[in-house]
């Protein structure tokens, strides 16, 4: 089977030749320049031979033409916090309007898109990464958020209106220029961070645009769920092809999730005790349990949330060997 032929039987929860598998991480000491994470991101394909091609780009690409400074600390997962939100009083919001993909930092992750598109080293599907609406308002904003969502909520509509159509405009582009996958990652899903009200309203609706949108271009759709005490369940009824979440660290088990939701799922492995800190031993052993949970059909092998910058090259690799994966052992391991 190709790659395409593979994932896209699990998404049906069809047999495979083996069980697919994928990996993605930050990489930022070259995120700035898109040109060099396309070559990046490419190597580091070329090196473990996912399914898919997940393009990880800096996380304040999506906040910065809003006025969003990103800062120069790299956290141990690889991502950069916000150093200087654009909202910081309630008239800020104003400022949140549509931005055209010319010449603006959107342009600059198309760009990335584009360059491992075209690429042969990239055999699957490539994806941009998108972060939902209301993740973005949390990245312009801060803390602040809860309060504008109670006090001030037709401000915090109009900006996700802007947003929302901001994010369309950019998933076009991704399609017309070759992209076969979407990566969306709802961040706000979560009652660490809002109220299933909050959510309902403030949420769901911007991201079911979103996601329906993205089936006319989309062959594969992974709805990312991030964070703990997660709302599963209207996760699980926004229209993806595929769903992923750190179950290890979080929940609901693959066993749970998959039964509650139509497609495939993806995960299995721990991100930081097994992949990072861990042995291939203890790798292989979550590898196994992940298989007999979902029977083997309908599980794309992968962690729960992006790699850590220190993930154990040796662990990956034995990780994929043990799948039937053919990672390129006498390549120079991508930084």
């Amino acid at each position: 089977m190709t790659k395409f032929e593979r994932v896209q039987a699990t998404l049906k929860r069809q047999p495979t030749d083996r069980p697919p598998y994928a990996f993605w991480r930050h990489f930022p000491d070259v995120d700035r320049n898109p040109a060099a994470l396309a070559q990046s991101t490419l190597r580091f394909h070329e090196r473990y031979q996912s399914d898919f091609l997940k393009v990880t780009p800096r996380g304040g690409y999506a906040v910065e033409d809003w006025g969003c400074v990103e800062s120069d600390e790299v956290m141990p997962d690889g991502h950069r916090p916000c150093a200087r939100h654009a909202v910081n009083a309630p008239e800020d919001w104003k400022k949140i309007r549509p931005v055209k993909m010319e010449s603006t930092a959107w342009a600059g992750h198309l760009e990335t898109i584009i360059r491992c598109v075209v690429d042969r080293r990239a055999d699957c599907s490539t994806m941009p990464t998108v972060w939902s609406p209301l993740s973005l308002a949390r990245k312009l904003s801060g803390e602040r958020l809860g309060y504008d969502l109670k006090e001030n909520p037709q401000a915090v509509t109009d900006a996700l209106e802007a947003i929302t159509e901001t994010t369309l405009a950019f998933a076009e582009a991704c399609f017309r220029e070759g992209a076969e996958g979407f990566f969306y990652s709802i961040q706000a899903a979560s009652a660490d961070f809002h109220t299933e009200d909050e959510y309902r309203r403030f949420g769901e609706p911007y991201d079911r645009r979103i996601l329906d949108a993205a089936r006319a271009g989309s062959k594969l759709t992974i709805l990312h769920a991030h964070g703990e005490r997660l709302m599963f369940d209207r996760l699980a009824a926004l229209p993806a092809h595929a769903w992923n979440w750190d179950d290890r660290r979080a929940g609901p088990s693959l066993r749970d999730g998959i039964a509650r939701v139509p497609g495939a799922v993806v995960g299995g492995l721990d991100q930081w005790s097994a992949l990072t800190d861990g042995s291939p031993d203890a790798a292989q052993a979550q590898v196994q349990d992940a298989l007999a949970q979902t029977g083997g059909r309908g599980l794309i092998l992968g962690a729960g949330c992006v790699l850590p910058g220190g993930v154990s090259d040796a662990t990956l690799v034995a990780v994929i060997k043990s799948l039937g994966g053919a990672p390129r052992l006498g390549f120079i391991r991508p930084q």
